[in-house]
């Protein structure tokens, strides 16, 4: 294929990007790398949707890298609750100190691989949006228009290697950044993974996927793996109109968030079933969730009468002020379990 792909694609582009707050307009020149940055990291495995609020939440608390790096880490983690995998968030946090402490962020695609929690993908789309370098940047996106318009069958993971090469021949030196986010929002809009709209598509005529009629069948996928499904149990205790919460540990399933207390379920395993305190406990409940690799029912227990002198260690937090603590979505939804029982 020609230069006629990035000149078509960015024509396209010209007329219908997709306006979104961390984005400058098109031909705009570059964009605030600390914007770009935390969009991306934000953006990993979830959607525009569910991150447009949480960048614009963030970005009003912490307007600047500084700031970010500034803020308590538990403040951080508390405005992540809800939008999942939480290592992000600590990657983040460390990120965002490690740019203070240099002054800034680097401006190439190898001085951002040296940032804590910036991967190959992450470090191109800053480099290449936030300060025009010349990058392959390939998301989900990407990797399903190239793996049609080059017509590449071999399946997925396998597949990531060709499809990057192939996105190598096509991306431009000039308006690096507008053509990474050109091919996000051609896979978003366009290019979609069922019924895409070809019609539509500026990258028609040279789709080989098209052509063969295969465009829905790429990129091939691997069957899915059955995932496995978890036990546990959350404890509801209840003092004075406030609920004990503690802080899960830093490494690990929902890190440094702050949470019920639990049974020491894991992806590994069941959990013990094993009360933190002696007493009568009563059933609330159950709460089913998702995570990535494997399926979770949490059994939510209340305890009956007076906590005992000594309960487990955490915090004491206002039962009316629940829904400031932070919590991640498997807890948020075990506690409004709770609170339906507290009236």
């Amino acid at each position: 294929m020609d230069n006629s792909v990035s000149h078509d694609l960015l024509a396209w582009y010209d007329g219908h990007a997709r306006a979104l707050p961390w984005r400058v307009p098109p031909g705009g020149g570059a964009a605030d790398p600390y914007r770009v940055w935390l969009s991306e990291v934000m953006l990993q495995q979830t959607t525009v949707a569910a991150v447009r609020p949480y960048f614009e939440k963030f970005t009003r608390l912490w307007p600047d890298v500084a700031a970010l790096a500034a803020a308590p880490e538990e403040a951080v983690m508390a405005a992540w609750a809800g939008l999942g995998y939480y290592s992000r968030a600590r990657n983040l946090i460390a990120c965002a100190r490690a740019v203070a402490a240099r002054g800034g962020f680097p401006d190439t695609e190898e001085g951002l691989r040296s940032l804590p929690g910036l991967g190959a993908y992450t470090a191109a789309a800053v480099a290449a949006i936030a300060f025009g370098r010349r990058a392959v940047v390939v998301d989900a996106n990407v990797e399903r228009v190239v793996a049609r318009l080059f017509l590449i069958e071999e399946p997925l993971p396998a597949a990531r290697k060709p499809i990057r090469q192939a996105a190598d021949t096509i991306t431009p030196a000039r308006r690096a950044g507008d053509f990474a986010q050109a091919m996000m929002d051609l896979g978003a809009t366009i290019c979609t993974p069922r019924n895409p709209r070809c019609l539509l598509c500026p990258l028609a005529p040279e789709c080989r996927a098209r052509m063969a009629g295969r465009q829905e069948e790429l990129p091939v996928k691997p069957a899915k793996k059955q995932k496995p499904h978890r036990r546990g149990t959350a404890w509801w205790i209840v003092r004075e109109g406030r609920v004990l919460l503690v802080t899960r540990p830093g490494e690990g399933m929902l890190g440094g968030m702050r949470a019920l207390p639990d049974d020491g379920w894991s992806a590994a395993g069941d959990g013990t079933g094993t009360p933190p305190l002696e007493g009568d406990w009563r059933s609330l409940g159950t709460v089913r969730h998702g995570f990535t690799h494997f399926t979770l029912d949490l059994a939510v227990m209340a305890l009956e009468g007076k906590v005992a002198a000594n309960p487990p260690q955490g915090e004491w937090h206002p039962i009316a002020e629940l829904e400031t603590a932070g919590l991640p979505t498997l807890f948020a939804k075990a506690a409004r379990i709770g609170l339906a029982e507290e009236g």
